[in-house]
């Protein structure tokens, strides 16, 4: 009697399920296991790092340890590279090359190269494949392959509070302000003031804040009204099932209330 074939389609596709949940369930645990924090450092030995710090894994390039100082309670994606001095196994001197402020995010695939003095201050956020680097290949003599000649350094400085895009590219001798945004992609060199928006390649200034005058050029959007505390989930839902004439109601009732 011919067996039925939906009852082998069956089981293998069942099977196939159970090895899959067993590779994530498997790769979940590698990702937690090889993690780094304070707690468990692994091969890893920085100058400091601080409570709540996470590196995700896999990391990416990471040497010049000992000269890296990170903040408390940073997040630093999976394949990040963080290197300080040009090769491993360096001396490197007494005080830190890659200082790194509490509360940063380096987004996944990102580098942060200093081989020369590097310092990001705090709660800076940085999208995914960020470049930051130190050094600049010279090309000074013709005769010379590029990548055999000396290079330039310069320190690189990044205020607090700074928002860098995806894929942005910052330069030695780079000056950055405090609440800053880098525009995805830019290219920035040379001084950015403080709550500028700065975008292209090379980056220029396309944005100002100042006390007097606010934003210039004007922002287009308004700003985003943060949820008041105490809203439960439960709240928030309710409000999404409101149509337009509702919610219109709803905000005319809570402006008439403020004036009262």
């Amino acid at each position: 009697m011919p067996r039925n074939k939906n009852v082998f389609s069956s089981f293998a596709d069942w099977r196939r399920g159970a090895a899959q949940r067993a590779v994530h369930a498997g790769w979940a645990w590698v990702q937690r296991t090889g993690a780094v924090t304070a707690r468990r450092p692994g091969r890893l030995r920085f100058g400091a790092i601080g409570e709540g710090t996470k590196l995700a894994f896999p990391q990416g390039t990471v040497f010049g340890a000992p000269w890296i100082r990170l903040g408390a309670h940073c997040i630093v994606g999976e394949q990040v590279t963080l290197t300080a001095g040009l090769m491993p196994d360096l001396d490197l001197g007494p005080e830190p090359i890659l200082r790194i402020g509490d509360g940063v995010v380096l987004g996944r695939g990102s580098h942060v190269i200093a081989d020369t003095s590097v310092t990001i201050g705090d709660d800076c956020y940085f999208g995914p494949y960020v470049y930051v680097t130190s050094t600049n290949h010279s090309y000074d003599d013709p005769h010379t392959p590029i990548g055999k000649q000396w290079p330039r350094m310069e320190p690189v400085e990044i205020g607090s509070g700074c928002w860098v895009g995806t894929g942005a590219v910052i330069l030695p001798g780079a000056r950055i302000g405090r609440n800053v945004v880098v525009a995805a992609g830019a290219v920035v060199r040379g001084e950015v003031p403080d709550h500028a928006v700065v975008a292209g390649a090379p980056a220029r200034v396309v944005r100002t804040w100042c006390a007097e005058r606010g934003w210039q050029p004007p922002l287009r959007t308004p700003a985003p009204v943060p949820i008041p505390e105490g809203i439960t989930p439960e709240q928030l839902l309710a409000l999404g099932e409101l149509d337009e004439p509702a919610l219109e109601r709803l905000g005319e009732l809570t402006e008439a209330e403020g004036n009262g």
